[in-house]
């Protein structure tokens, strides 16, 4: 990994994780107030004042002619190429977003503990707390809406959450080291797969079929040039009280060019009614999918008719 973020709640420890976690990893520490001048070095002293201000600012054009905020995003990108770095906050998880080589850390607490430190660290009341924290928390997503359009609550945009009222800031840098490490063996071992199979690394692009009428009837879309992807995606089709899924549908073929599913059957009867059930079942419940229950006997007259279809 060669960048690590860190989004944190005020009083939520986060800021201590993310300097224990650089000083363990030996990786710099970059957090919001030294961007500006490590990125933005450039701008006029003005414009470090409206910076500071302003998250509005940050959307005007620099001296390069790009924003304030993707010239600093780019050079934070190129930086941490050759310098591994723990970011702390500054939309870090945003502009990192989808990096292969990137981590996302979200370290919470409930507010009466993060009260209770704000009152410890400030020697404030609990309602003065309550105001630090509110003005805090209000101006941190102002900045995030602003520049990203992103809800720093939105739990997709994290790879680990950590509630520091249970966990010990070593605790918290701990398991992100874990995670750290189990990240790049994975990278490793689909990097090294990937060069054993001469490139191809994504199972799905060289599929195991589990019986002899998928593989026929691979061949047969490819003998007619018939772009497949078999069993891509996963329907539910039935929950249990708690809503729990306890049945699920995956298609055994996925047609892009005609946005249709292929489901394979026997002649064997029994396994004929289950799978009608579930085809029906998912047509009600997705009434967008196109789906075609096939049997082994019409195989090449569907293909056929597929194929004639694509060369009109």
């Amino acid at each position: 990994m060669s960048v690590i973020t860190i989004s944190r709640q005020r009083g939520s420890f986060g800021s201590e994780v993310a300097a224990a976690l650089a000083q363990k990893l030996g990786f710099e520490l970059i957090s919001g107030e030294t961007v500006v001048p490590a990125f933005l070095g450039e701008a006029t002293a003005h414009e470090i004042h409206m910076l500071t201000e302003s998250a509005k600012f940050y959307l005007t054009p620099a001296y390069t002619g790009e924003s304030f905020i993707e010239l600093a995003s780019r050079r934070l990108k190129a930086h941490v190429k050759t310098h591994p770095a723990v970011v702390i906050g500054f939309g870090s998880q945003a502009i990192f977003s989808g990096d292969r080589d990137a981590l996302h850390i979200r370290v919470y607490a409930p507010k009466a503990v993060r009260l209770s430190r704000i009152k410890k660290q400030y020697r404030v009341s609990e309602e003065q707390a309550a105001q630090i924290l509110a003005l805090a928390d209000r101006k941190q997503q102002k900045f995030y809406t602003t520049l990203f359009g992103l809800d720093l609550s939105d739990v997709s945009c994290y790879d680990l959450m950590l509630n520091s009222a249970s966990l010990s800031v070593d605790e918290c840098v701990s398991a992100i080291i874990a995670l750290k490490e189990q990240r790049e063996l994975r990278h490793r071992i689909e990097q090294e797969t990937q060069q054993e199979n001469g490139g191809v690394c994504n199972v799905s692009d060289a599929p195991i079929m589990k019986n002899q009428s998928e593989a026929d009837f691979a061949r047969l879309l490819d003998m007619y040039h018939i772009d497949w992807i078999y069993e891509p995606k996963t329907f539910p089709v039935e929950w249990d009280a708690g809503g729990h899924i306890i049945s699920a549908f995956s298609p055994d073929f996925y047609l892009p060019k005609f946005d249709t599913y292929i489901e394979l059957t026997t002649m064997n009867q029994k396994y004929v009614t289950a799978k009608n059930k579930k085809v029906k079942r998912l047509r009600e419940l997705y009434p967008g999918i196109n789906i075609k229950l096939v049997y082994k006997k019409d195989f090449s007259s569907l293909v056929e008719r597929f194929h004639l279809s694509t060369e009109q």
